[in-house]
C-alpha cells in the first residue's frame, strides 16, 4: 500500500506530536507509528518539564544542565533552549496542558536531582502523559493530520542525499510504502535493545540505525544514562520507573541495613555509579528507596501513580522500604541535528530523543527532555512551514529485502553500541 503526503513524521511521542500541531493546516501531515500511538517514553514521564523562572534562573539553568552533563554540552544549544523554554511552555498553557497549580492559582514549581532551584511544571506524577494526551485531543481535531499505527518503518528512501520517504511493514507483514516532501524522524531511543530498561520494548532505535546505514551524522552515541531508581522486579521487561521527583521532596537512598551511602541529589549517572558500586560491595541485588517520612496523605497526594503502583506491588510507600536499581532510562546521543532539528541528509529532519542536539552533554539534567522535545519540535515545524512550498516529492522505486534490512537495523545497533559502550555489553539482548 502506498501513500503521499507532504509530511511524514515517524514516531507517536511529545517531538512528533508538538511538531504537527504546531505545523500549518494547509500542509498534509501523516503520522505513522510502530506499536500503539501512546506506546512512547513520552507517554511514560512522571516528574514534569523544566522551564526558566527568570533571568536569575535562565543562569542557573545553563549551570546545572553544564554540571550535570559533565561540561560535554554545546553551550550554544543550552543558550537556544533558554531563549525559547517559556514561550514553549506557554505554547503548551495554550494548548490547555493542566500544570499543577496552589489556591490562588499560581503555577507551582518542584524540585528534581541536580536542579538548585525549583523548577519543574508538573501534573501529580504523570506529567508526559497528561502533556501527551492534551496535545493529542487538538491532533485528532485536525483534518490535515492522519495517523497509521502498529507500522514497523524499517528504512528511509533515498537518492543523492535527499530523503523522499519511508518504507516499512504492517502487522499483517503487508509492505507500506510512504512518500513525502518531508520526513522527520520522531524515533525515540534505544530502551528496547537492553534486558533492563525503563522504555517501551517497541523502541528499538531505529532512526539511529537508519542513519548509520545511510552515512547520515550521528553524535555522543556512547552516552547512554541509567535512571538510578527503577523499581525492582523480575517479572517484566519494562522497569517502571519511581520518579526523581520523589528524591527531589525528600526521599532517601539506603542499603540493606538501612544506611545512606549517597546524595540523593546527585546527577543520574552519579547516583547510578553508587548504587552499583554499593550492590557489588555488599553483594546484594538491589538498594531501597525511603519515603515513609514524607508521610501517607502527602505521598497519595503527590504521587498518585507511583504510590499505587507501589502497593499493587506489595509496598505502601509510607510503611515500607522500596527496592530499587539502575536501569537504561535514556539515549543522550543519536543523530545529530542543528536547531531547526535539520539532519545532515535534505528533507529530512529529527526531533525528540533520536536526535542528539547537544543539550544533554553526557548526562541528562532531570525534566530536560520534554523541554527540549517540545523547544526543537516547534523550531521544527517553524522551519518546515517557511520551506515546504519548495519543495518537490520524488518517487524512488526501493529494491533492497525489506525483511533483511529489518533484521540488520538490530544487528548494527547492537555490534556498535557494544563496540563503543563495552562496559554495557551484558546488558543488551542478543540478536
Amino acid at each position: 500500500m502506498t501513500y503521499n503526503c507532504d509530511v511524514l513524521i515517524i514516531g507517536s511521542g511529545l517531538a512528533a506530536l508538538n511538531l504537527a500541531i504546531n505545523l500549518d493546516k494547509s500542509i498534509d501531515i501523516l503520522i505513522v507509528s510502530n506499536s500503539k500511538l501512546k506506546d512512547c517514553n513520552s507517554y511514560l514521564a512522571q516528574g514534569g518539564i523544566t522551564t526558566i523562572k527568570d533571568e536569575k534562573d535562565k543562569e542557573l539553568f545553563i549551570k546545572d544542565t553544564l554540571v550535570a552533563g559533565e561540561n560535554a554540552n554545546d553551550i550554544e544549544t543550552i543558550n537556544f533552549v533558554s531563549e525559547n523554554a517559556n514561550k514553549s511552555i506557554q505554547n503548551l498553557v495554550k494548548l490547555g496542558v493542566p500544570f499543577n497549580k496552589d489556591k490562588n492559582n499560581n503555577l507551582i514549581y518542584t524540585k528534581e536531582a541536580a536542579h538548585s532551584t525549583n523548577r519543574i511544571l508538573y501534573c501529580d506524577d504523570s506529567s508526559g502523559k497528561v502533556i501527551w494526551k492534551t496535545i493529542f485531543s487538538h491532533i485528532i481535531n485536525r483534518k490535515n493530520i492522519d495517523i497509521i499505527d502498529n507500522v514497523e518503518i524499517v528504512d528511509i528512501k533515498s537518492e543523492n542525499n535527499n530523503c523522499y520517504g519511508a518504507i516499512g511493514i504492517d502487522e499483517n507483514k503487508n509492505i507500506m510504502n510512504f512518500n513525502s516532501k518531508i520526513t522527520v524522524l520522531a524515533t525515540g531511543g534505544i530502551g528496547g535493545l537492553f534486558k533492563n530498561s525503563t522504555n517501551f520494548n517497541n523502541i528499538k532505535g531505529i532512526g539511529v540505525s537508519i542513519a548509520l546505514r545511510h552515512n547520515i551524522k550521528v553524535k555522543d552515541l556512547e552516552y547512554i544514562q541509567m535512571h538510578p531508581t527503577a523499581f525492582y522486579s523480575t517479572n517484566s521487561d519494562k522497569r517502571f520507573l519511581i520518579s526523581e521527583s520523589v528524591r527531589g521532596e525528600g526521599a532517601y537512598i539506603v542499603n540493606d541495613i538501612g544506611e545512606r551511602f549517597v546524595n540523593e541529589l546527585l546527577p543520574r549517572n552519579k547516583v547510578s555509579e553508587r548504587i552499583l558500586k554499593e550492590k557489588k560491595n555488599r553483594n546484594i541485588d538491589f538498594v531501597y528507596l525511603d519515603a515513609r517520612h514524607l508521610g501517607k496523605n502527602y505521598l497519595q497526594n503527590r504521587f498518585p501513580k507511583i504510590y499505587n503502583f507501589c502497593l499493587e506491588n506489595g509496598y505502601d510507600m509510607s510503611k515500607d522500604l522500596i527496592p530499587i536499581h539502575p536501569s537504561q532510562h535514556y539515549f543522550m546521543g543519536g543523530i545529530a541535528v542543528d536547531k531547526n532539528s535539520k539532519t545532515s541528509m535534505n528533507n529530512l529532519y529529527a526531533c525528540g530523543e533520536v536526535s542528539c542536539t547537544g543539550l544533554h552533554g553526557k548526562n541528562r539534567l532531570a525534566s530536560n527532555s520534554l523541554l527540549e522535545a517540545v523547544v526543537f519540535s516547534e523550531s521544527a515545524a517553524n522551519s518546515i512551514n517557511k520551506e515546504i512550498n519548495s519543495k518537490d516529492p520524488k518517487i524512488i522505486n526501493y529494491t533492497n529485502n525489506l525483511f533483511e534490512i529489518k533484521k540488520e537495523n538490530i544487528k548494527i545497533l547492537i555490534d556498535t553500541f557494544k563496540k563503543i559502550r563495552e562496559d554495557l555489553s551484558d546488558e543488551f539482548y542478543s540478536y
